[in-house]
Formats: structure tokens, sequence, C-alpha cells
């Protein structure tokens, strides 16, 4: 009976150990789960401030646009006899591309070409005949005359002929013609567009403060729509005026393109690389309080709140560059910031 007794005080020992244990267990899971008390002494999130390198962007839209672009359109009203150029296809300087129709033009120049042998021959006896005498000066300018006037009829018909054939006037990418053969055109008519697309213009602007900071040669980083690729070009040309609409000031830049995986006229979110800050000290925005004539954070010193008296620079999404007021090391307190006074104590929860 002796023996019943204790194995079941034991029992109940252990039961009642296990209780209190797993009470414990919970209400640790539980603090840990709820965070710190709401009440008594202030607890709050710090951030141990360090240097880091710091790169004064801007950010920018904009549209790009093909290195060299023309509406291949004809000179001379007339038909369209041939197309040479197959469409989307590459295409060199000086390549034919269309064919009008110059068949009147053709027999003029051959109706003045045999003038003009005609007309030399007889200016040649003349020549001759003024060297001994046998004809005044006056006859022979007039042939003289005669004949440079057909040689010079001669060049501009051969000028209106060469005006019927459309030549490439640069090396590009030919597109989709809007005519056919035996189609008559005229001066105003588009037969199709060519583009030069390796390299690329990116236009896009910046605001006027930033006017005197921006040089040729700087670099510049962009994105496309479809692509997660970042591509790099560089400004090589800046517009000499401000818009007064916008009070921005437009800037064009240059980019290779031999994969031609970018078209003119995509739109491009560009990123300008103003200046690089080796050593600068980056806080998280919301730890800075502005106040009426300057701005302020709370430092963490001995237990306590320690406000301190900051000045700042370059700003981004979510942290802040700090000039003057911090050193590298100190304890900058994030949370519960418009709550603390002077020397108030704290307790920190989190250390970023």
């Amino acid at each position: 009976m002796k023996s019943k007794g204790i194995i079941t005080t034991l029992l109940i020992v252990l039961v009642l150990g296990g209780l209190i244990y797993f009470k414990i267990s919970s209400s640790k899971d539980q603090a840990k789960t709820l965070g710190p008390p709401k009440q008594g002494p202030g607890y709050v999130t710090t951030y141990i401030v360090k240097s880091t390198q710091l790169d004064n962007t801007i950010q920018s839209a904009g549209t790009l646009l093909a290195n060299e672009e023309v509406e291949v359109r004809p000179e001379i009203a007339g038909k369209i006899t041939k197309i040479y150029f197959k469409e989307g296809t590459p295409v060199t300087k000086g390549e034919l591309l269309v064919k009008i129709y110059d068949g009147d033009l053709q027999a003029q120049l051959q109706k003045l070409k045999y003038t003009e042998k005609l007309t030399a021959e007889s200016e040649a006896r003349q020549k001759k005949l003024l060297a001994i005498n046998g004809v005044s000066q006056q006859d022979y300018d007039v042939i003289l005359n005669t004949l440079n006037t057909t040689r010079a009829d001669i060049e501009l018909l051969s000028t209106q002929i060469s005006k019927t054939e459309i030549r490439a006037p640069f090396n590009g990418i030919i597109g989709l013609k809007s005519v056919s053969e035996g189609s008559y055109v005229s001066p105003s008519t588009s037969i199709a567009s060519i583009q030069e697309i390796d390299p690329l213009k990116i236009d896009f602007s910046i605001p006027e403060k930033y006017m005197l900071t921006v040089k040729k040669g700087d670099p510049i980083h962009f994105t496309v729509s479809g692509s997660s690729k970042i591509f790099e070009g560089a400004i090589y040309a800046i517009e000499p005026k401000i818009d007064m609409n916008t009070r921005t000031v437009l800037l064009r830049a240059i980019c290779p393109n031999k994969t031609k995986e970018i078209l003119p006229g995509a739109f491009a979110q560009v990123e300008l690389v103003m200046q690089k800050i080796n050593n600068a000290l980056l806080v998280p925005t919301e730890s800075v309080i502005p106040q009426l004539k300057n701005l302020k954070v709370f430092l963490y010193k001995s237990g306590k709140a320690q406000p301190c008296i900051v000045q700042t620079g370059i700003r981004n999404d979510s942290a802040i560059q700090i000039t003057s007021g911090l050193n590298v090391g100190d304890t900058l307190i994030t949370t519960g910031i418009m709550a603390l006074k002077p020397g108030a104590p704290v307790k920190i929860y989190n250390t970023k």
C-alpha cells in the first residue's frame, strides 16, 4: 500500500511538471509570435550605420529611334517598270530599288546625241577654216555655241533619266512596299521606308536642374518592354535649350544593336548615372524626422535615445544619404521615433 502511494505521488508530480513546462513553452512561443510587449519601456528597431557605394541616377522615359531613316519617294512622276528589292531585307547604299519608265527620255537623249555628233563635225570644219580665214569669227562662235548648248541639253536629260532610278541612300533595312510594278507614282507617293537600326538613337529628357551636370559621353542603361536585358549606351548630343512647357532638357544617346533585337519606336526606361559616391552613408528614410529648420535622427547610446541633427543628400525609394551628423558604426533608431524624447530609455528589439 505504501509503495502504491509513492508511485501515485510520483505520477502526480510528473503530470504537474509536464503541465508547467508546457505552459512555460507556450508562453515563450506566444511571446515570439506577438513580439515585444506594448506597454512599459519602449522597444525599438535599430540600424547600424555603414558606408556603401551610392549611384546618383535619374530615371526617365525614352523612345528608340533609327540612326538613319528615310521614306523612299520618286523625284519625278511616271509608271514603275521594275521593283528590285524584297521587303524586310537589307539594302546597301547606291543599290537600285525601283525603276520608272524612261523610254521617252531615252529617245530624246538619242536624238540629242545625233545632233551633238553632227554639230561637233561642223564645229571642227569651221575651226580649220577659221585658222586660214575661210570663215569669220562670228560664224565659228555661232556653231560653237550650238554645240555647247546641245551638250548641256544632253547633260540635263541624263540627269532626268537618272531620276527614274531610285537607289538606296544608305545601308539599312527596307520595309514593306506600298506600290506594285505598273503603278503610277508621283513625288508625293511613298514607296517604302529604309531604317538603319545599328546603331540606334534614344531620345529622353531630364529636369533642367541637372543640365550642368550632364555631358557628352555619359553612360546610360535602359530596358525595353518584353525583354529583361539591360542595354547600354552613351549620350552624344544635348539640345541647347530648355523646354518651356516641361522645364526639361532633351538628350540623345546612341547604343549598338548588332543583334537587331530592339527596334525603332520602342518605349525605353532610361537610367542615367550622374555620379558615383564610394563612401556614402545611407539610412532608412523613415528614421529621419523633418523639423521646422532642420532634420534629426535618434541614436541608441547606453540604453537611451539621443537626438542628433543631420544633413541629407541624395534619396531613393527606401534610403536617404546622410552628408553630416552621423559616423560609421552609429546605432540608429528606426522605429517608434515619433514617440521618443531625448534621454528616454529604450530596448532594442531587432537590429539590421
